[in-house]
């Protein structure tokens, strides 16, 4: 029962994920959570990627979903209790914890995030033909006049800071 579940939640959760980005480990758990003063329980799965952790829980209209970068991601701790695992790090100042694991494996989900733990995410070879090929859709643009050569330049600077 418990993979049939994490199988589906990670399932629904791709199409959310950033085009090429693919989960390497999930993990089904429970993790505490307070809405509107009140604090409650929600199943759901941690998803690791090559980029960061995504917290994944479906609800009965929607879902609810958290992304943790791993460049944002200083440290994982991990217990086991009567209860079953537990896992939490901290990103960014936020505490994040998921308790009473007791699908996936935890091991393999930790290893890969320490091994990511404060890296940028994803690989920058991809990004630079992206890049380079908005930059020649600009210059398109430019040249049928419908951007000004100072907004190609602006557009231009910004492109190539993100490499």
């Amino acid at each position: 029962m418990f993979t049939s579940q994490r199988d589906s939640l990670v399932k629904k959760a791709k199409p959310h994920l950033e085009p090429g980005e693919e989960p390497a480990v999930s993990i089904l758990g429970k993790v505490e959570i307070e809405r509107l003063g009140s604090k409650g329980v929600r199943s759901g799965v941690f998803i690791a990627t090559d980029r960061r952790v995504v917290f994944f829980s479906k609800k009965m209209i929607g879902y609810d979903m958290e992304e943790f970068p791993f460049s944002n991601i200083s440290s994982i701790e991990s217990s086991k209790g009567i209860m079953g695992h537990s896992i939490s790090f901290h990103a960014s100042g936020n505490k994040v914890k998921m308790k009473w694991i007791n699908d996936g494996d935890i091991q393999k989900f930790i290893q890969h995030v320490r091994a990511h733990i404060g890296k940028k995410g994803g690989s920058s070879a991809p990004a630079a033909p992206d890049i380079a090929e908005q930059i020649k859709k600009l210059s398109e643009l430019k040249d049928k006049g419908i951007l000004s050569e100072a907004e190609f330049t602006t557009k231009k600077t910004e492109l190539l800071a993100k490499m």
